[in-house]
């Protein structure tokens, strides 16, 4: 029997430069809306769309340790929602292994869907970015 049915997972990644000292953001939300756990990574130097992509990784490896079913993500980079929605290619080189690797822990699930969300609605995550960059630095 899994664990969580669903979860909701906000993420977000940024860079301080492009690229320049990076840190990602992750809030995992239970289908009550509690807050069930959070990530904040410092990443050092990289760009902010590699800080979007690992902070989704980080996101789906914590929700396959926490024994979901299903994922829905939200984050604020339209390039990477559209990109893991199959929309856009992956182009860059450095993004495409972190797009793999997604899509690969993807399949461990029922379902796994990607939203794009405007960034007032990601205060959360956006947050926990930041405050991992001002602790690497």
């Amino acid at each position: 029997m899994p664990k969580y049915h669903k979860l909701i997972i906000n993420t977000d990644g940024g860079a301080r430069g492009n690229p320049g000292p990076a840190g990602l953001g992750v809030v995992i939300k239970n289908e009550d809306g509690e807050v069930i756990a959070t990530i904040a990574r410092y990443l050092g130097k990289m760009t902010n769309n590699q800080a979007e992509y690992r902070a989704i990784v980080a996101g789906i490896h914590k929700a396959k340790d926490l024994g979901a079913e299903e994922v829905d993500f939200y984050l604020d980079s339209e390039l990477a929602v559209k990109q893991l929605n199959r929309e856009y290619k992956v182009r860059n080189k450095d993004l495409q292994p972190l797009f793999v690797e997604i899509y690969n822990q993807s399949l461990g699930f029922k379902k796994v869907k990607f939203h794009h969300v405007r960034r007032e609605f990601n205060k959360e995550a956006d947050a926990l970015a930041n405050e991992a960059m001002d602790r690497g630095n």
